[in-house]
């Protein structure tokens, strides 16, 4: 690739992702996607290389997040692609009606919410770290968190995945919500001397089909909730991605433009740097 801006988005394929990468593209980016289903992927890469313009271009890769064998090869997909990463938009992520049990034995909500984009992340913070030199505040790692972490229960660090008892799927997905706040944070706190900024993307209640796997109550309740299109939202992360004012400090939330205040739950640094001990052990019992 050339020394075009790059950005890596996961769940491009459709919704915020989709649209963030067909905005990017226009301005000029490099942009590598990542979607699970062939037929969207194939119908989003073809609209998203559409809008390019500047000697932008778009590149799209499939992988299912929630296995950690098909996040490791998406990061070493990419790695073969791009020399340098300035963006990456963890963005990939979706709700289920019930516990679903991975091969590799994790809980899918869970590992495609949090520890996908937490291996993601730690396999091409070394292409970050090319781009950053010399640039600090330019390179950034934007996640899409949900105002749902307001509403978790506390972590249970005897089983952060739900694999035991009984498995309540609304309350699992505002836990991993809380997970992404926390790992967001926690990056920003170790990343800052490096001058790359991480920063939460709180969409609110988007119009697209995320929750068409969800419970009975999630989906009646986001049916009716007024709500911002995916392209309303993508005016936001391009924002954080490369305004000066989104830059350094890190480690904040935005929703529609605006910064927002931190969750208590949320800004427990205790709580991220327990956090990113446990995903490390539980990638280590994977082999990662």
């Amino acid at each position: 690739m050339s020394q075009s801006r790059v950005a890596v988005i996961t769940g491009a394929s459709s919704g915020i992702g989709k649209e963030t990468a067909k905005a990017l593209v226009a301005q000029g980016w490099q942009v590598i996607g990542q979607g699970r289903d062939v037929a969207r992927s194939e119908a989003a890469a073809a609209e998203i290389a559409a809008a390019a313009s500047g000697g932008g271009s778009f590149t799209m890769l499939r992988a299912n997040l929630s296995l950690m064998a098909e996040t490791k090869r998406l990061a070493d997909e990419i790695k073969a692609l791009a020399p340098r990463i300035d963006l990456l938009f963890n963005n990939a992520g979706g709700v289920r009606d019930a516990r679903y049990v991975t091969a590799e034995g994790t809980e899918e909500t869970f590992s495609a919410n949090h520890l996908a984009p937490f291996l993601l992340t730690r396999e091409l913070l070394p292409l970050m770290r090319v781009a950053a030199a010399g640039r600090p505040g330019a390179v950034r790692v934007l996640a899409t968190s949900s105002l749902a972490y307001h509403s978790a229960p506390p972590l249970d660090w005897d089983d952060l995945q739900h694999l035991a008892g009984d498995f309540a799927a609304s309350a699992a997905y505002c836990q991993v919500k809380l997970m992404n706040a926390l790992f967001s944070l926690e990056l920003a706190r170790r990343l800052e001397p490096e001058g790359i900024v991480v920063h939460s993307l709180i969409p609110g209640v988007v119009l697209t089909n995320f929750a068409s796997h969800g419970d009975a109550d999630m989906q009646a309740y986001l049916k009716e909730a007024p709500g911002l299109t995916p392209a309303q939202v993508a005016e936001t992360v391009v924002w954080m991605a490369t305004a000066a004012e989104t830059g350094t400090p890190g480690g904040r939330h935005f929703y529609d433009m605006q910064e927002q205040p931190i969750g208590a739950n949320a800004a427990n640094a205790d709580s991220g740097q327990r956090l990113w001990a446990e995903s490390e052990k539980i990638l280590g019992s994977l082999g990662y």
